[in-house]
């Protein structure tokens, strides 16, 4: 690990008096922060969720958690499973990790599952997208937290095939994520009357799109479907804008979409893409304030949605680690199911069985260059798709916790 100021990890130990000490393990609340630092996703997890990670153990200092001994520290996945899959093993074993967050890559992240099922811990996945972390591979101590591919395809796939786009091209990401991100919404294509014409799929952090592109521009579908995210989904989004793809009749669905994605592809680029999104720092007065107090932190940068959810979940893990007077994980996860989760980030918010944290989704539209009142003014509001609605539906869930329960 690299110092904090090299964003690799830094160590945050806070304490005060507590009117009543929780049992603690060793003596202390340990957070793990596991993200891609430097890579196609370190802009919307990355440094960013440590900042989040960090505002969350101040603000829970200041009420539930006042006097609570607390330590952070955060690493580096790459964004390889492998690596993902060592480190949370050493962070549980070794270094007495209490709590995972972030987590960001679904590979990785369904390797963690498996490892917290076995050796315990908490697991809270806000940078994830796989829907098989609350479906077949869920854990009774396994959180999904803030948005999956199928939050992510259900409003706006249904609503273009519903509106005329019947013949749809996906160009995939080539792992779990892309995997899932497609299988979601080509069932929802189906649903609603529409079909899947084609596919191709790609590496991660592919630099060229141009040949997957044409292939999709000669395929005579009616939408193209980026099922990827990040850095992806900017390079493929300058190659629609390149070819002039959308002013010939296609329609382009971003099926992942990032505020640091705009910001990377700028207005003229990312102008009228519809997507799902689970937190925007203009939603409210609350997203307003939070997102001040994270920009003077992170350099002048706004929350993602995967930064506001580590800020979400560690502060809930917390405040249920209070709430429960220990750490025991077993303890701490029914808590988090039982415990309202009330933030500036969530609205609607709570824990299924399965592991899934359900809450409002929104639609949004990106702003043209002209409605835009300056930098991070990006989007407009279409629609909020309620908690009960936005989330697969529990009736449909895979996860055998449910039975067991």
């Amino acid at each position: 690990m690299r110092r904090c100021a090299l964003a690799a990890a830094c160590t945050l130990a806070l304490q005060g008096t507590l009117a009543q000490t929780p049992d603690l393990s060793d003596g202390l609340v340990k957070i793990g922060v596991l993200t891609d630092m430097s890579g196609p996703y370190s802009g919307m997890g990355g440094p960013g969720s440590v900042v989040a990670a960090r505002m969350a153990i101040e603000d829970c200092l200041m009420a539930e958690c006042k006097g609570m001994p607390i330590e952070l520290i955060s690493a580096d996945n790459q964004n390889k499973a492998d690596i993902a899959a060592s480190r949370a093993r050493e962070w549980l074993d070794v270094q007495q990790v209490d709590a995972l967050v972030d987590l960001t890559n679904s590979a990785g992240a369904l390797a963690i599952q498996q490892i917290i099922r076995e050796r315990g811990g908490i697991a809270m996945y806000s940078g994830p997208a796989t829907t098989r972390l609350t479906n077949e591979d869920c854990a009774r101590n396994g959180f999904h937290w803030m948005f999956d591919t199928y939050s992510l395809s259900a409003a706006p796939v249904a609503a273009m095939t519903q509106a005329g786009a019947r013949k749809w091209f996906f160009i995939t990401v080539d792992y779990a994520f892309g995997h899932s991100l497609e299988k979601d919404a080509s069932a929802i294509i189906a649903a609603n009357g529409g079909q899947v014409v084609g596919a191709v799929r790609h590496p991660l952090n592919a630099s060229d799109f141009s040949s997957f592109l044409l292939q999709a521009q000669s395929s005579g579908a009616d939408a193209i479907a980026l099922a990827n995210g990040a850095q992806d989904t900017v390079n493929a989004m300058k190659g629609v804008h390149e070819f002039g793809i959308a002013h010939g009749g296609q329609q382009i669905a971003a099926l992942l979409v990032f505020l640091t994605d705009v910001h990377a592809m700028g207005l003229e680029t990312a102008q009228g893409l519809k997507f799902s999104e689970g937190f925007y720092w203009d939603l409210d007065a609350r997203t307003r304030a939070f997102a001040t107090r994270f920009a003077e932190r992170h350099q002048g940068n706004m929350p993602t949605m995967v930064q506001a959810g580590v800020y979400s979940s560690t502060l809930h893990y917390l405040k249920s680690v209070a709430a429960a007077g220990t750490d025991d994980w077993r303890a701490v996860a029914e808590t988090m199911r039982a415990l309202p989760i009330e933030d500036a980030v969530m609205r609607n918010a709570s824990i299924r069985d399965d592991g899934r944290v359900i809450h409002d989704m929104y639609v949004f539209e990106v702003k043209t260059p002209a409605e835009s009142n300056g930098p991070w003014d990006y989007y407009k509001l279409i629609d909020t798709i309620p908690a009960e609605k936005a989330f697969q539906p529990l009736e449909q869930s895979r996860c055998p916790l449910l039975t067991q329960r």
